[in-house]
Parts: structure tokens; sequence; C-alpha cells
């Protein structure tokens, strides 16, 4: 029944007082509305002709639990969780929790036939709808917000969880291990019944996943014992409980040498441990609830993991996305989609390199991407060093005497030397140190041969190199011949990761790999026109190809398939450079002989942008790959072009956006 009501003239507050009563006490609790909620209430009542009775029952619905449970005893929320007691008794709270098992009764127990059927006619959840309120309430509850948590179980008619999860979570927060193990008999017991909530969970949830959570739960005993001295009680669990498992023999020899520890430090240090409490009890349960279907206990941290997903994604889908994206959420924004401007993108002229003086035909950044070499028709190889704060360029060093011109360029691992090659009739192949500018090795094997390509080992001590005249080399710093291979016509070459295997495209239209310790070969990917040239993204998976009259093509080395064929640039039969770029190496870039440079995003066909400025061919483009807003082309007209964002927002555009 409706107590009493009160207000002050200062206050936007009413507080309406509920009297219930049992044969043993009488309690009287408090709910706190704001004013003009009230005045819309009473006015909605008076307009319908409600009475006194119809307003007592409406404020009695407001206080109960519609899904007709009302909260358990011994102190714990109707969503699961702990509350604080007192004496026993659960504490009221202003925001409607139930009353403690003190007072008799709970105020749902007035609610009448009516109300009950007023409750039925209220709207019917979706699964959907349920899942989001269970998402929200296990974050309302990782922000200490229980009683928030309580009201909005309880107005919606969710759970949280299902009780006996709850119940084994308690226990394990509290450590009663032997509880939680009975209640991971309850649990499986639960997956099994012919009413299980998840029918599709029942493949998991086998005996496997049952030892693994049990064994969790009795290493966690098991330290905490040992944490706490009691080594004779540690030890037991050891051999009468956890090596009865007969599960991760491996493990237990581990954990066994912990008996040896001196003290509780050591033992954390030796373990990985935070320590007996709160937080090893929190990482064990975010452990044990992958094994528990989402319906009976949620996945730690599902919103969280949610959020990012949709933001990661987000990420994915966006066609200029060029930046490393923290994965912690304080540092995007949710109310807003992500969407990057096509002005943050390399597709601006920062700089024109005009040093050379005839035809280039080559560059490359370096692989810590503080410097630039290029090549040239003109016999000289430029070195330019990046400034790492306005990323402009400054020509470092000049290194000259290349008889034929340079036509392909290669840093060593550690970018100390840089090997250059000719165009086909070059017989001859330079190797410089960058630091000092000094030739440490020109290397000839015959001046029959052609040297136009060429890769480094990992190991930086060696390197392959050849031609198109019928064989390629490995050779060590000092231009020694270590080992040959003969019978195959080299367009280019790259050695993989593995320091075994070197790919070679030849004149087969093909990529073969050769393995110079077992001598074998293989064939990796075959083509209907010449190989131009290829490059080998830095996981050694995709292979960037350009192919005479084709374009750009690319190929999956792993798996020996096409993947995708590019579209809009032009390729005849020029020897062309593509790359791979950008973070993540989400992109490709290369030139055309249309004077353009195009890129595409890794998964679309079509380009996002293509750069003009050029006048000639374009003939090699390099993106740094330590700056993810830098990239050069390099082009028969005689220049170089340094790629970056736009400078200013009203800057002319010369990027033109296409479509995906």
């Amino acid at each position: 029944t409706l107590a009493s009501a009160s207000s002050s003239s200062d206050s936007d507050t009413v507080v309406l007082g509920l009297a219930t009563h049992s044969p043993h006490s009488q309690t009287t609790s408090a709910i706190h509305f704001n004013r003009s909620v009230v005045n819309n209430l009473s006015s909605s009542m008076q307009a319908n002709g409600a009475g006194q009775g119809q307003e007592s029952s409406e404020l009695s619905c407001l206080n109960s639990a519609q899904n007709g449970e009302s909260s358990s005893a011994g102190g714990t929320h109707s969503n699961g969780l702990l509350s604080s007691t007192d004496n026993g008794n659960t504490v009221g709270t202003s925001n409607g929790s139930s009353a403690g098992p003190g007072s008799g009764t709970s105020v749902a127990s007035s609610t009448s036939g009516s109300e009950l059927g007023s409750l039925k006619k209220k709207k019917r959840l979706s699964q959907a709808e349920e899942d989001v309120i269970r998402l929200i309430g296990q974050h309302l509850h990782g922000l200490g917000l229980n009683q928030t948590v309580d009201l909005l179980m309880q107005e919606s008619g969710c759970r949280l969880e299902h009780p006996s999860a709850t119940k084994f979570r308690n226990h394990v927060m509290e450590g009663e291990w032997d509880k939680a193990e009975n209640d991971l008999n309850e649990l499986r017991a639960l997956m099994h019944s012919p009413n299980a909530i998840v029918v599709n969970f029942l493949s998991v949830f086998t005996s496997v996943s049952g030892q693994r959570m049990k064994f969790l739960l009795l290493q966690q005993k098991y330290l905490e014992y040992l944490e706490d001295g009691k080594v004779l009680e540690a030890l037991q669990v050891l051999r009468g409980e956890l090596t009865p498992l007969k599960y991760n023999t491996d493990r237990i020899h581990v954990l066994s040498g912990y008996l040896m520890c001196s003290h509780a430090e050591d033992l954390r240090a030796k373990a990985e441990w935070e320590g007996k409490g709160t937080a090893s009890r929190c990482r064990l349960l975010d452990k044990l609830q992958t094994y528990l279907p989402p319906s009976v206990m949620l996945p730690p941290r599902r919103l969280q993991t949610l959020l990012r997903q949709a933001v990661e994604l987000q990420r994915d889908r966006c066609l200029y996305h060029n930046t490393k994206l923290d994965s912690n959420l304080d540092s995007v924004s949710l109310l807003l989609d992500h969407v990057c401007s096509r002005k943050q993108f390399p597709c601006y002229t920062q700089q024109i390199l005009t040093e050379h003086c005839n035809e280039v035909w080559f560059c490359k950044f370096s692989n810590d991407g503080t410097k630039l070499a290029t090549g040239s028709k003109d016999t000289t190889v430029i070195i330019w060093q990046v400034d790492p704060e306005s990323h402009q360029l400054k020509m470092l060093r000049t290194l000259e005497g290349h008889a034929y011109g340079v036509s392909y360029l290669a840093w060593s691992p550690d970018d100390t030397y840089l090997i250059a090659c000719g165009p086909d009739d070059c017989s001859e192949l330079w190797l410089w140190n960058v630091q000092t500018g000094e030739l440490r090795t020109k290397m000839s094997q015959s001046h029959e041969d052609s040297l136009t390509s060429v890769a480094w080992n990992p190991d930086g001590k060696r390197f392959v190199t050849g031609g198109q005249r019928g064989q390629f080399y490995q050779c060590d710093l000092d231009g020694n011949l270590l080992d040959s291979w003969e019978g195959v016509r080299v367009q280019c070459l790259w050695c993989l990761s593995d320091g075994r295997t070197v790919l070679a495209s030849d004149t087969h239209q093909r990529i073969r790999g050769y393995n110079f310790e077992d001598l074998t070969d293989r064939n990796i990917v075959q083509e209907d026109h010449p190989i131009m040239s290829f490059t080998v993204s830095k996981n050694g998976r995709l292979a960037l190809l350009n192919v005479a009259t084709q374009g750009v093509h690319l190929w999956d080395l792993q798996d020996r398939v096409l993947v995708r064929k590019y579209q809009g640039v032009t390729q005849g039969f020029y020897t062309i450079h593509s790359c791979f770029g950008g973070h993540n190496e989400d992109f490709i870039a290369s030139g055309s002989e249309d004077h353009k440079v195009y890129i595409w995003h890794r998964r679309g066909e079509l380009p996002i942008a293509e750069l003009t400025g050029h006048t000639r061919t374009v003939n090699c483009v390099s993106w740094n790959p330590a700056i993810p807003g830098l990239m050069a082309s390099a082009s028969d007209d005689g220049t170089v072009r340094v790629w970056g964002p736009a400078p200013f927002l009203d800057s002319q555009d010369n990027c033109s956006n296409m479509d995906s």
C-alpha cells in the first residue's frame, strides 16, 4: 500500500514510501522519482480514470522482478552477482532492488493477478534483443554497477547467466575449489540433459573440455597452497588430484618444480602468475569461460570484443586507411564510422627530383626507410637521405661508373651495401658500401654473360645474380662464385626468408623455386605471357607480377593460385616494377606506359587512385617501408617524383578518386 508521499519546495525529487506487511515484520522502502516523472504518471492515471488501488499496483510492479524471480538469499543480486549484506540481510537500495530475507517477503508478493496479466502483455523480446541486454549487463558489471545490472535484468526479464554458472563464478572468486569442482559436474550435467540449453555445444563440451577446466581449477588451487606455505596440501593436490587426471603431464612436471621455490615472490616470478587474489582468479575465470556456451556464461568482455571487431572491420573496408590502428577502444570514437580521407593518402606530389640527366630506370627505398636509391641511364646511382620529420629527400652521394646504365638495385638486409645491375647487354655488377661510398666489388663472370637481376640472401653474406644468357650464380660479398645453376634464362630473382629457396622468373613465362642445398627445383607460377618483373610480400606468401600485355597479377605462392588481376595499368613489353606498400602492405602500386602511377587496395581489382605528373613511361614505384605515407616513382622523363599526403586541405587535387 502507498504509505506516504513527501516533497520539498527546493527539490525536484519526490519520495514515495512503500509499506509491505507480513506476519512477522513491517518494512518501508523508499523509491526516489524525478518530480516531473511522478506528475506525468499521475496525470496519465487520472486521465484514464485510474484509482488509488491501481496506482499502488503500478508502483509495486516497479519494484518487482518481471521474470517472476526474486533475489537469491545470502546477499546475491538477481543478476547472479554478489552484493553487500548487513547482518545477513540484503541492504536495501534506492534504485529498486528487492528486500532482503529479513523482510519476510518482497514487494512483488503483493502483485495481483491483474498485474501479472499486464506484465504478460508487454512486448516479448527477440533473441537479439535479449543478447544485447545481456552484453550491456556484463559490461556494466565489469564497471562495478551491480545495482544497475539488477534493475536492467528485472525490468527486461532477462538473465545475465545461468544460476549454475553464477554459483560456479562465485565459488571460483572466493577460492572455494571443492565447491567449484562440484559446480563443474553440475554444468556438465546441464549440457547433457534432455533440455540442454545449447544442443550444438554438446560436441564441444566433451570430457576433454571437462578435464581442461578441472586441470585449470586444480592448478590455481595448487599454486595458492604453495603461496600460503601449505606445502603438504599442495603436494596432495599435485599427487592426488592433478596427476590422476593424466592430462598435460608436461605441465605437471613444471608445476612440481615450483615446490622448490623458497618464497612467494620466487613462485610468482617462475610461474608468471599474479599470485593469490582477485587478479589471478579473474584470469582463471576468463580461461574457464571459453569452455562454456554463451547462453550459460558469456565470453569475457564480449561487448568490447564485438566493438573492437566492428572498428577493425570498418578499417579493413576503408579504401584509404594507411595507419596502424590502436586496438584500444579508447583511441577511437564509437559514435562515428571510421573514414579516412583521400587527402591523407600518398597521392600528391611533394617533391620532384631532377638531378638525373637521363631516363630513370629504377628506385628503391632502404629497408629502414631512411634512404632512397635511384638508378639511371646516365650511368649513376644517387643516394637520397629522407628527413624523418619533413619527409623531404636530400641528395646524400652519387655513385658513378656504371657504363651500361643502372636498371636494377638491391639493398642488403642491414642497408650497409647496395648492388647495382645494368640492362640486358651488361655483364658487370657493382657492390657499393653505402656508408662510405666505396666500391667493394665489381663482378663479371664472362663478357658473354648478362647480370641484370640480383637478390640478397637473408643472412646478408651472400647474393644471387643472373640474366637472360642461361645461368645464375650464388656469390659472396667479394664476388667469389659459391654455386651456379645452368640452363635458366633469368628475368628476375628473389630469395625467400628460409635462406635456401631462390625464386626466378624465366623466359618460359613461369616462376620456379630453386634450392641450392639439395639441388632441387619446382614450378610455382605459370603465366601465359612473359613475366617482366616480380616482387614478393614480406611474409613470403604473395607475389606481385608485371605481365607483358596483361598488367599486374597477384599470386599466392603457397597455394600456387592466381588471386587477382588488377585493372587500369598499361603494360606492354617494357620492364615495369610494381610494389607492395602502406601499412601492413595493404596496397599495391605500379608504374604504367601511359605515364601514370596506379594504386590499388590489395583486395580490389579497380584502382583507388591514379597519380599524374610524369610525362613518359613510369618504370618503377617504391613505397617507403617505414613511412606508410611516402612513395617514390621513377620515369623515362628523367625525374623521380616523391608522393605524400596533401600538404593542406585546399591543395590542388592531382589524385583521381576511382569508385571501387
